[in-house]
């Protein structure tokens, strides 16, 4: 037989689940665009995540932890906004809300979000992200601007081509496999800058971290012009460079180098500079993807 203690604490426990299950909620909104629409999300609690709808329609579902959150919505012409309206009294559990949404593949995207994560696959118009400690994953994109901005959440970017990609983290990692387009460019503060690619054909690519280390793995046909220096830190090339006969910073042993590597006519320009962190350029291994 259970105590009349134990019968207390489990009603109260059924209590509050079933106050929280009746406190969750989703909704779905729907707007029909034209071509090249922008979308805006602004969430400060939880997730967003954007992928293309299969026509000019804009659908925007959202599942509220609880009842201290509101969504506001308006569309303005070709303009869709989106933003979760905090009640009194809430926090980062009850002013939560998961954000799932589908756009054109040719929409402008501007999402905000401060905790949680932010996700964008498989768009053709401009992608900004912006952050404070939100992990950021953009994916499959293609002909287009992407815009990263966050203070210490991890960046992952995934088969960006042919795209202007700008990235300012503070203390965040940022990862990039298969990035090419004729601008990428990484400011780190402290964070870790991770490139994974062949540098595209004609690009310029500039990493840069004041303490954060730079790795650089590159594919044997990669056509790169290469200069990578370190005040402070160490450089290291495991890729034979033909050395360049001119540079304008003094090329110390260990803490710079400069030179081209495959095919210069079809070169891209690779920039690697750090205050006080290590730079790794080297070969990427048959097993590595």
């Amino acid at each position: 037989m259970l105590s009349n203690r134990t019968k207390k604490l489990l009603a109260l426990g059924l209590f509050v689940a079933a106050g929280t299950l009746i406190a969750e909620s989703k909704k779905e909104f729907r707007f029909n665009v034209g071509p090249k629409a922008g979308v805006s999300v602004t969430n400060p609690y939880g997730s967003i995540s954007v992928k293309p709808s299969p026509n000019n329609t804009v659908v925007v579902n959202a599942i509220l932890h609880s009842d201290k959150v509101e969504i506001d919505n308006n569309q303005n012409g070709n303009r869709v906004d989106i933003q979760s309206h905090l009640l009194p009294g809430a926090d980062a559990n009850s002013g939560r809300v998961d954000f799932e949404v589908f756009v054109p593949a040719d929409a402008s995207v501007t999402l905000h979000c401060s905790t949680g994560s932010l996700h964008a696959e498989k768009l053709r118009g401009d992608v900004t992200l912006e952050g404070a400690g939100a992990a950021v994953d953009v994916r499959d994109v293609s002909d287009a601007h992407v815009h990263v901005k966050t203070m210490n959440g991890a960046v992952n970017l995934d088969n960006i081509q042919n795209g202007h990609v700008e990235v300012d983290s503070l203390s965040g990692d940022v990862t990039m496999r298969g990035v090419t387009g004729p601008l990428i460019q990484v400011v780190s503060t402290s964070g870790k800058i991770n490139y994974i690619g062949d540098f595209g054909s004609s690009g310029e690519y500039r990493l840069t971290s004041h303490s954060g280390d730079i790795d650089a793995v590159i594919p044997e046909w990669t056509s790169a012009d290469v200069s990578a220096r370190s005040v402070r830190g160490e450089v290291h090339d495991d890729i034979p460079l033909q050395p360049k006969s001119h540079t304008w910073f003094s090329m110390d042993k260990g803490r710079a180098f400069a030179g081209t590597v495959g095919r210069v006519a079809m070169s891209s320009t690779v920039v690697l500079r750090t205050f006080s962190g290590k730079i790794h350029l080297r070969k990427r291994q048959q097993t590595q993807q």
